[in-house]
């Protein structure tokens, strides 16, 4: 199983996203079994590494992200990946102007698999401050453990 994770600059949210995945994966026994990635819809970071800020917050629950670099969604993408998410709607519809006819069912908003809030995108924390990221962070987690509850009985 192979999945991305997208949001627009591929700095915050996604890499995220990414990072508290693998850490559940990791914990679930399924991290032999599941490759997971992160990119962004735009270029304006290709290379960079997460946002300090990000790197933070997800540092204090014992995520790590420091090895993730920034990376732009590219045509392969589409094919590689059996699931693809976006973070927000926006970057949903950059991906879903891009893929493939054959291919759009891999398309969805990530926060489909969280539980315990009823939001269905991801906010973007860039322009905001520390309690944006501590949001983003509740968000992504609760989709995280509902993600990985549907891959423990996809993978068994």
């Amino acid at each position: 199983m192979r999945i991305l994770f997208c949001c627009m600059g591929n700095i915050c949210r996604s890499p995220t996203a990414e990072g508290v995945v693998r850490a559940r994966l990791e914990s679930a026994g399924l991290a032999d079994r599941v490759e997971l990635d992160s990119a962004g819809t735009h270029a304006n970071h290709v290379g960079s590494r997460t946002d300090p800020r990000a790197q933070a917050a997800a540092a204090a629950r014992g995520v790590d992200l420091s090895r993730i670099r920034a990376r732009r969604v590219t045509e392969e993408d589409f094919v590689r990946y059996d699931r693809i998410y976006a973070m927000d709607r926006d970057n949903l519809r950059n991906l879903q102007r891009n893929c493939p006819e054959a291919v759009q069912h891999k398309l969805a908003l990530f926060l489909q698999h969280a539980e315990s809030f009823d939001e269905d995108e991801v906010p973007d924390p860039y322009y905001g401050g520390p309690a944006g990221f501590e949001r983003v962070l509740d968000l992504i987690e609760d989709a995280a453990d509902g993600l990985i509850r549907d891959l423990a009985q996809q993978l068994k």
